[in-house]
């Protein structure tokens, strides 16, 4: 499978999950960019629809945000996922509602349940767009915040071409395409107030151990630090669960590289782009 998350997810369920540097780096600097919406939009309730996306653990993206005290909502349309995220939330003591939805264009949610709606390299999952969008926008109070895969990025265009029968089986492109996202948006009346590049480590969005990757380029300075610690799964849960309270700071060593790199590079670098809607009215 050139998709290998569709099959291979149930494995980061285990006792002990390693989801590498990558996915690692790729949860600190999101937590980072959603306390920031959530402060700017003083955010009590989120809903996370879909939760599934392309990264290790399910589910967990949500979980800074019910660290710092919101009531978080997650979707799924996979009945064992929703019962394995559940186990995982009850583990770090975080609660957390979940709900199971057979589609995502009829939610089970009264109007406007939600300050904030979010998603994570997920929204290719949901058939309709604009149905998706509009329900969106009946459940959601304050701001909506949309993270695609960057389609200019290395990553992604490998999985164009190496997982293109199931690019067309299981995903909806047009629903990552950021004009079509945006128009859509601007027809339910939602002004777009940011937008921009994330998760922009020193290596490139590859089906590969970031740690070999960078060995490779004679970069392995970048990780010794790590290397010189007794193996052990990489897992921001560790984090949650105390074990490893430096987690944070560890992985934003990286962060040098998305915190001066121009533009153009980003364009073409990043892992992912977001795009930040609030209510035109």
């Amino acid at each position: 499978m050139a998709i290998p998350i569709l099959r291979l997810w149930r494995n980061y369920f285990d006792a002990h999950p390693d989801e590498g540097l990558g996915s690692s780096y790729e949860r600190v600097v999101l937590n980072l960019k959603l306390e920031a919406f959530v402060e700017r939009f003083q955010v009590q309730t989120v809903l996370e629809a879909p939760s599934f996306g392309f990264t290790g653990t399910s589910g967990i993206n949500s979980m800074e945000l019910a660290r710092k005290g919101c009531r978080v909502t997650l979707v799924d349309h996979d009945r064992e996922r929703i019962q394995k995220i559940q186990r995982v939330w009850e583990e770090m003591n975080l609660p957390i509602r979940t709900v199971l939805t057979r589609h995502y264009t009829a939610l089970p949610f009264a109007d406007r349940s939600f300050d904030f709606s979010w998603n994570f390299a997920a929204i290719w999952f949901v058939k309709d767009l604009h149905d998706f969008l509009n329900e969106l926008t009946r459940i959601t109070r304050k701001a909506i915040a949309v993270f695609v895969p960057n389609r200019m990025g290395m990553g992604f265009l490998m999985l164009k071409y190496l997982g293109r029968e199931e690019l067309k089986q299981y995903l909806n492109e047009q629903s990552i395409k950021p004009a079509v996202l945006k128009r859509v948006m601007k027809q339910l009346e939602w002004h777009l107030v940011e937008s921009g590049y994330i998760d922009c480590p020193p290596w490139p969005d590859i089906g590969m151990p970031k740690e070999r990757f960078l060995q490779r380029l004679g970069l392995g300075r970048l990780v010794s630090q790590e290397n010189s610690r007794p193996h052990r799964p990489l897992t921001i849960l560790d984090y949650y669960r105390g074990v490893q309270p430096d987690f944070p700071e560890r992985m934003m060593r990286y962060y040098w590289f998305e915190k001066y790199s121009p533009g153009w590079i980003k364009r073409f670098w990043s892992h992912h782009r977001y795009f930040l809607f609030s209510r035109s009215r």
